[in-house]
């Protein structure tokens, strides 16, 4: 381990110089990969810490479990997946961090409201007009939110504890101080003398538990309870059975639902339950749960599969990440040579299919991550509803009236099969400052409360101990940036920030900097926040035994694996949804804008 460090130490300056003439994304792709391979070595040393004392690093001391020992499926909590912690990664397991945690203490008053987190909203955030992503279409959206609800969940917030954010003179706000719930604590604290930790209600795995969810009891209440298969009824999921959750869907995980969300998780519910009627086929004998749970792998696998090839390449669009991220599922040799597997030469055989590891720390998902993927610019305010027909408009809504509650009545209201053809043609809103939409700054959730998602996204970090723009950079070994210029090439941004923040750079909230950056030729997001991702979106693989050591025909089935393999979203709107044949035809990726009927 220690000669291991030494040359990621190496590699890691020799990048670093080249680094100081080209950026990565300015090299040619051959270079840049091996670039993005630097960083991320780097990054598995340097960024991953554990908040659970009691969990061993990966290697350290006899396994718990024999590897053979291990259940060749999915536990509904996410618990049993590595062998030598099986604790690890499952539902209720604390978050993880990418800074050293002796730097994740929250911030406290005064620091905690400077500046009022309100007027960051308000004066950064708004969405002066809507600026599109045109490389884009509305359902990478839904989509990315969809996935962040398998990886994560600080839960209910504390109903008994909250932030009061004084308002500015003028704020048209109402209530006075607004009254932010503050994050649910740690249950089991490990101890005082250590940084806050926060729990994850979800499971940590790239499961789908968002469709499934993290617990037994949850998933049982989803099932037929015959041939592996959930429950749809007329080709819905079913109303939720909570009497205050009325008009959301019944599913794995459904807070803060809208239509996009109810659109997925009905397809991926279809879906699993067309991957049982094939394995039956195969597998005629197999009972309930038999078929359950490998649907479930096939599932969750595709899931990834997408995330990874599909959705990825296009928020990230550059020749690099294109390759990059191929490599990280398929690997850059042919499948012959898969035989030959060496885990160390990732690049050439891929993450997928290789050896299970930890690297630094246990795996969880982290504080920091949770933090980039807060990527709420990307929702339009206003939707056009269009027939995959004709392309006629046949209805136009504010996002106010298509989320909570009303989520199943607008999903009546119209087709199904219409509403992915407007979310197929429509453009996202782009990742910048003053693109915050307007719903998610005056939002109604379905407890009740009124909220500010802007002026909480600021919160929350300075709340959790995530460090602040140019100290979170620092530890990735970015350069701290010297002017407010150096963040953005847009003058008033600039000027606005420096008014705000007092001339003080090192106060920017991870959040402004994260938006104003200008990001990388392609990037849908800064390469600030796309440090996070190169180290956790291979981890989320790495860690995994069911994208690693299990990811095989005996575990998968071979029925399975193919279908893994041959399957794109592409393949699964058009199974679901045939009459968006015509208007898919030609499109290469799901995610970019769909060809327009007429």
């Amino acid at each position: 381990m220690a000669k291991q460090s030494i040359l990621v130490r190496a590699n890691s300056a020799f990048w670093s110089r080249i680094n100081t003439a080209r950026e990565w994304y300015d090299l040619p792709t051959p270079l840049g990969l091996l670039n993005l391979r630097a960083f991320r070595d780097d990054l598995r040393q340097l960024n991953l810490y554990g908040t659970e004392p009691a969990a061993p690093a990966s290697g350290d001391g006899a396994p718990e479990i024999a590897p053979e020992d291990l259940p060749k499926y999915r536990t509904y909590d996410g618990s049993m997946n590595d062998p030598a912690d099986p604790e690890m990664g499952k539902a209720g397991a604390r978050f993880g961090r990418n800074h050293p945690v002796g730097m994740t203490y929250p911030e406290k008053p005064p620091r905690l409201f400077e500046p009022n987190p309100r007027v960051v909203s308000t004066k950064l955030f708004n969405r002066d007009s809507f600026k599109p992503a045109t490389s884009l279409n509305v359902l990478a959206a839904a989509w990315i939110q969809f996935e962040n609800h398998d990886w994560f969940s600080h839960g209910e917030n504390d109903p008994e504890n909250f932030v009061d954010v004084d308002l500015p003179e003028g704020d048209d706000w109402g209530e006075d101080p607004m009254k932010v719930p503050a994050t649910a604590p740690d249950p089991e604290p490990t101890s005082r003398e250590l940084a806050p930790t926060y729990i994850n209600t979800c499971t940590h795995w790239w499961d789908g538990s968002q469709i499934y969810g993290s617990s037994e009891e949850r998933c049982r209440r989803l099932r037929t309870g015959a041939d592996g298969k959930m429950i749809l009824e007329d080709g819905r999921l079913p109303n939720e059975d909570a009497e205050h959750l009325d008009g959301i869907d019944l599913t794995g995980f459904n807070d803060n639902y809208w239509i996009g969300l109810s659109m997925l998780h009905t397809l991926f519910a279809k879906e699993h339950n067309s991957i049982c009627d094939y394995l039956k086929g195969h597998y005629p004998t197999w009972d309930d749960e038999k078929l359950f749970l490998t649907a479930r792998l096939v599932n969750s696998a595709l899931m990834a599969k997408i995330h990874t090839v599909e959705w990825t390449p296009g928020i990230l669009a550059t020749p690099i990440l294109k390759a990059a991220m191929h490599s990280n599922w398929y690997g850059a040799l042919p499948q012959w040579a898969k035989r030959f597997r060496v885990d160390a030469l990732e690049g050439l055989f891929g993450v997928v299919g290789g050896e299970q590891r930890q690297h630094a720390a246990p795996y969880a998902i982290t504080e920091e991550f949770a933090s980039v993927y807060r990527l709420h610019p990307l929702i339009p305010d206003d939707w056009e509803i269009r027939s995959h027909e004709s392309g006629a408009l046949v209805g136009e809504e504010e996002f106010t009236n298509i989320q909570g509650k009303a989520t199943r009545d607008v999903i009546d209201r119209y087709d199904m099969t219409d509403l992915f053809y407007s979310f197929g043609v429509a453009h996202p809103g782009a990742i910048t400052l003053h693109n915050h939409p307007r719903a998610l700054q005056n939002l109604t959730r379905v407890n009740g409360q009124r909220v500010d998602i802007g002026t909480i996204d600021v919160l929350r970090d300075r709340e959790r101990g995530v460090p602040r723009y140019n100290a979170f950079r620092e530890k990735l070994r970015k350069p701290r940036v010297e002017r407010f210029e150096d963040i953005t090439d847009d003058e008033q941004w600039a000027k606005e920030m420096r008014e705000i923040y007092d001339g003080d750079i090192d106060r920017v909230d991870l959040q402004v900097g994260l938006l104003a950056e200008t990001p990388p030729p392609g990037f849908g997001f800064s390469d600030t926040a796309f440090r996070i991702f190169i180290l956790m979106a291979s981890r989320r693989l790495k860690s995994d035994r069911f994208f690693t050591n299990d990811f095989t025909p005996e575990v998968y089935t071979p029925e399975g694996l193919e279908w893994v393999e041959r399957n794109t979203m592409l393949d699964v709107l058009r199974r679901h949804h045939p009459g968006l044949t015509p208007t898919l035809q030609g499109v290469q990726n799901a995610f970019a804008p769909w060809h327009t009927v007429r």
